[in-house]
């Protein structure tokens, strides 16, 4: 008796999925070597991956998870021509067998919609719009399904850089920690608009400080906040620069403008994406072009201000986005034009990163999202 319950001990934790493994989900551009969404599971231990599941779907590129962890939703980046051709999809998601199951789409109202946010309370999906500058709010059913867009708003005006920015381009719609303003960087007007958020409307309204202003031609690209919240962070992808900004209760104050290219490199930046490390000590930002490389800042916790430490190249062309795993010690970075994520061990001290020799292959990968698996 004794023996058959070692046994069925035994067998209880063998099944047991591994502690340091979560899901990893990946949003792409669809064609090529991509079909659309895939799911991986990652070992936070040695850096391993296998993949789990994918499904097929259209244009991918970005994706935002649940606060439960239940469904994930991904924008569709593409138009039709009539200014609001883009579209949003809702898919369910099995922590058991790591399957993806789609349950309905809605229009964005906007044309190529390339970023998507879900609010705190898992009740609205906020997607910036980006050719037609525009960001639209959908409502979230009790069975994870999308509504129609209950608010679309409009961005107006043009900026310095006839080529990039002859109309607003919203890329990026980033909710703060307490779920009450949405910041909205628009490449296309060199400005970072700020709204009040209402959790139980989903309504938007112009903040107290309705937005915060770039260099003309810096091109705002993604947003992201310090674990402390008491400090922000802009890219920007034009003139390949990082903003700090001392944060407090929607307002933001800038207090540093610092390069994200390695020294006498002249080439276009194309800076992407920005990230905190989970631990707030460091800051990375990634620049494509010719570049490809991730730069690594260290961060004051006194001030929120910003050290260079050094460039990793991304050992891949076109790094569009790149994550943390949840347990901070690897960096994965999507090389979208090298069909390939990178796979880093991050130096928790000295925030430097080493390649691990590790490689998802995966087509135009171009979003990387975390599920737990427990």
């Amino acid at each position: 008796m004794k023996s058959l319950i070692i046994s069925a001990i035994a067998s209880a934790f063998l099944f047991q999925p591994a502690s340091n493994e979560n899901y990893l989900i990946v949003g792409t551009y669809t064609g090529g070597k991509s079909e659309g969404i895939y799911v991986y599971k990652f070992n936070s231990a040695d850096g391993s991956s296998k993949e789990v599941s994918h499904i097929k779907t259209s244009n991918p590129s970005f994706v935002a998870v649940s606060p439960d962890q239940r469904f994930v939703y991904a924008v569709h980046e593409d138009a039709d021509g009539s200014g609001k051709g883009g579209e949003i999809s809702a898919f369910s998601f099995n922590k058991k067998t790591g399957v993806l199951t789609y349950i309905n789409e809605q229009p964005t109202k906007g044309d190529h919609p390339c970023y998507v946010v879900v609010d705190k309370t898992g009740k609205w999906v906020i997607a910036a719009n980006y050719t037609s500058g525009s960001l639209s709010v959908l409502p979230v059913k009790r069975d994870g399904s999308l509504g129609a867009p209950t608010t679309v708003i409009q961005h107006e005006g043009s900026g310095f850089n006839k080529e990039r920015q002859s109309g607003p381009h919203v890329h990026c719609t980033l909710l703060s920690a307490d779920n009450r303003f949405l910041f909205v960087p628009d490449l296309g007007i060199d400005k970072v608009m700020i709204y009040a958020f209402n959790a139980t409307t989903g309504k938007l309204t112009p903040a107290k400080q309705p937005f915060a202003k770039s260099t003309d031609g810096a091109g705002p690209r993604h947003f992201t906040f310090h674990p402390n919240n008491k400090y922000g962070y802009l890219i920007e992808e034009l003139s390949g620069t990082v903003v700090a900004f001392q944060y407090n209760n929607g307002v933001l104050k800038d207090i540093q403008r610092i390069s994200t290219m390695p020294v006498n490199d002249t080439s276009f930046a194309g800076s992407a994406d920005i990230h905190v490390s989970p631990d707030g000590k460091f800051l990375y930002a990634s620049n494509r072009s010719t570049s490809n490389t991730i730069a690594i800042y260290t961060i004051n916790q006194q001030n929120g201000k910003l050290a260079l430490v050094g460039h990793q190249s991304t050992l891949g062309k076109t790094p569009r986005n790149f994550n943390f795993d949840p347990s901070g010690n690897f960096l994965l970075v999507a090389n979208q034009e090298s069909n390939e994520i990178v796979i880093f061990k991050r130096d928790k001290k000295t925030g430097l990163l080493t390649d691990t020799g590790k490689r998802i292959g995966v087509g135009k990968p171009v979003c990387l999202k975390w599920v737990a698996i427990k």
